[in-house]
């Protein structure tokens, strides 16, 4: 325990660090870019710097999650430690100029990054764990949930498995990272409060509904995004794949008349829980969001997924018996559950965020969403430990990417 209690504590406190300057960054790129809209005819400019930098710099980091994803499943080398500047520096662009993107995926690089060099003098099973424990420490302290970040860095990897050698690293890093982030005096946005719902038969089967189009939802997201990126990929010369999306992103945005959909769109998630807002709002911001990160784009996926997820639950609430504040909860952690494929470290999240009232309501949305998106997923690293339907057991030890390949390329 003590071993652990320094290996895990300096991995929080350097993932901590590097989230709240990355946190206090971004916020400045996102005022500036508020009060300079025409910064949107740029990002066709950011796109071709950030694909230049990873083009020149970073053809091994290239693939972010998916490279800490498959060093845990198969540890080959230590992760070099130019990640950091690289995904720090194209999500700070990818936001400057008004591309669709997140921030969860840039923090958990760079936790996990930061917690590879620590790995050089241990065993191969041990740095396995300090890998794990980085993604904790990325997540927890990016988004002020450090019980929700801890269970992200065990249950995100493999499906339906857990390493639970991993739960003191995972949990001690993720305490440590956010505690560190809040001392930098780096704040959290702030959600309101959920009143205590008694569930009823009309509840359960609301919740059961919202919960499948939740996962419907996510699984349309990862099946679009990893579409776009399959069509991007056919532009040989990788820079130019972020610069053909820039100038898509922001024709769209252009077109619509709003920068509603740009960047992490926090406001809009504050305003789901508030009034129901028109089902556009989650749809564009999925296809947009899609179309930026399957460009080569970087940032991350789970903020723009919550918005995807509180708008579509605010929208719901014209036609459904729920409080608007609860399906934009539901919504809010149902959609990252499906997406991520992780239902307890969204529900932990849930009520981190929310508080306890609504647990129940929050656990089945996240736990449906999880089944109705079905083996696919934002990271086509993860592999299947338990598959979710025993018709399904054939997808068993797979990654999920080989799931969207055709039979005869399957490995």
């Amino acid at each position: 325990m003590g071993r652990w209690l320094l290996l895990s504590s300096l991995v929080g406190a350097l993932a901590g660090t590097a989230s709240a300057g990355f946190l206090v960054s971004l916020e400045w790129v996102t005022r500036w870019r508020e009060t300079h809209p025409w910064a949107l005819a740029l990002l066709p400019v950011g796109g071709l710097l950030v694909g230049l930098a990873y083009h020149r710099f970073g053809n091994r980091v290239v693939k972010g999650n998916n490279l800490i994803l498959d060093e845990i499943h198969a540890p080959s080398e230590v992760i070099p430690l130019r990640l950091v500047p690289l995904v720090l520096g194209g999500t700070l662009l990818t936001h400057l100029f008004g591309g669709s993107a997140g921030r969860e995926g840039t923090a958990v690089q760079m936790g996990g990054a930061l917690a590879d060099q620590l790995s050089r003098w241990l065993p191969r099973r041990e740095r396995q764990l300090l890998l794990i424990a980085g993604m904790s420490a990325g997540f927890a302290s990016v988004f002020g949930t450090p019980l929700a970040g801890a269970v992200f860095g065990l249950e995100v990897f493999l499906l339906g498995s857990m390493r639970y050698e991993a739960i003191l690293p995972s949990f001690l890093a993720a305490m440590v990272a956010d505690a560190v982030t809040r001392a930098w005096g780096v704040g959290h946005t702030a959600y309101p409060a959920l009143a205590a719902l008694p569930l009823t038969a009309p509840g359960l089967g609301c919740t059961l509904l919202v919960g499948a189009l939740f996962g419907l939802t996510a699984r349309s997201f990862a099946t679009l995004t990893h579409w776009i990126s399959k069509q991007f990929a056919r532009i040989a010369y990788a820079p130019l794949r972020p610069v053909v999306g820039g100038v898509l992103v922001a024709g769209i945005m252009w077109a619509l008349g709003t920068m509603r959909y740009a960047g992490l769109g926090v406001p809009v998630i504050v305003e789901a829980f508030q009034h129901p807002l028109p089902p556009q709002d989650f749809a564009w911001k999925l296809a947009l969001t899609a179309l930026t990160l399957g460009a080569g784009f970087k940032g991350g996926e789970v903020t723009p997924l919550f918005f995807i997820g509180a708008a579509l639950g605010s929208a719901l609430a014209v036609v459904l018996p729920l409080p608007v504040a609860l399906l934009a909860a539901m919504g809010f952690v149902g959609v990252f559950a499906g997406a991520a494929n992780t239902p307890l470290a969204c529900l932990f999240m849930g009520l981190e965020l929310f508080g306890t009232h609504a647990g129940i309501y929050l656990g089945l949305s996240c736990v449906v969403a999880y089944l109705f998106s079905g083996h696919s997923g934002i990271y086509s690293s993860q592999q299947v430990g338990q598959p979710k339907h025993p018709l399904l057991g054939r997808h068993r030890g797979r990654r999920l990417g080989a799931l969207h390949q055709p039979a005869d390329r399957r490995p």
